[in-house]
């Protein structure tokens, strides 16, 4: 299994596909299994990269509490493993934030960025669904969230039901969660919530450069749409495109539309404007 040590931990990858680097990131407390709907499509183009962050499935746990700016600190180190300077790169949803502080905090190597069912880091408390709200302990946002005194494996469940706006995909993957927790625990998810907590990110987007594509479903339950509007309105280079129906696991349950989206995005050519500021409406 390819592994790197970086920044003191031990991570797992996987690449597959040769051309220019695309590195996906995954939601709170998935991995790189997570993304082979994307894999086996986007590896036909370029050169794809997921991986398991600190404390997750096949990666150990971080030695000590850490940041979101060294989750972002990660990628970078992960791709000077791999010898690349620069890559395309996809968050979803908590990745969605690493992403942003990658795109802040290192621009140079940034191509084009592309962030799902998005969180600046600042919700507005009004719009979290109640579930999510009792899921972790009635907290009024983010920074407000007693992390130890949330119940994790009960959280994870309620994410996972709430993802899915299809009762197959609730049927099978609701009990795989729970072996997944039950098997592998629940640090990584704390550590990740730790990280998480207080972090906001509205108030440096202005500082993205690069060309932006902001996707989210229209019936996304657990980050309110409205989200992904003010993240695209506040990257000067940026592309919000709404799937109608679609669900907070974009990924797997509306996957064609969405890999058709990102390829369009990532495949452009430079010399086409991304028209910044547009909103694009995808009917199922």
């Amino acid at each position: 299994m390819p592994r790197a040590n970086v920044n003191g931990v031990n991570l797992y990858y996987e690449v597959q596909g040769e051309g220019y680097l695309l590195v996906l990131i995954q939601g709170f407390g998935g991995g790189s299994r997570g993304w082979h709907f994307q894999v086996r499509t986007f590896r036909k183009h370029f050169k794809v990269m997921a991986f398991d962050a600190r404390g997750i499935d096949k990666s150990k746990k971080s030695p000590e509490p850490y940041a979101i700016k060294d989750l972002a600190d990660d990628i970078a180190s992960l791709m000077d493993h791999l010898g690349m300077e620069r890559a395309h790169i996809l968050g979803m949803s908590f990745g969605s934030i690493v992403a942003q502080e990658f795109a802040i905090s290192h621009p140079d190597r940034v191509d084009r960025l592309v962030l799902v069912c998005a969180t600046y880091g600042d919700d507005d408390p009004n719009e979290v669904h109640p579930e999510i709200v009792s899921a972790f302990g009635g907290g009024r946002g983010l920074e407000d969230f007693d992390v130890t005194s949330v119940d994790l494996g009960k959280a994870n469940s309620v994410i996972v039901n709430m993802a899915f706006n299809k009762r197959f995909y609730r049927m099978v993957l609701g009990p795989m969660s729970r072996w997944y927790v039950k098997t592998h625990g629940i640090e990584g998810h704390k550590g990740q919530l730790e990280a998480m907590a207080g972090y906001k990110t509205l108030d440096r987007l202005h500082l993205i450069t690069s060309p932006t594509l902001v996707m989210t479903g229209t019936e996304d339950k657990i980050i309110p749409p409205r989200n992904s509007e003010i993240i695209a309105s506040h990257i000067p280079n940026a592309r919000l495109v709404k799937i109608e129906g679609g669900s907070h696991a974009l990924n797997i349950e509306h996957r064609k539309e969405f890999n058709a989206e990102v390829l369009r995005f990532l495949l452009e050519s430079e010399a086409e404007p991304i028209h910044a500021g547009a909103t694009t409406q995808i009917r199922r």
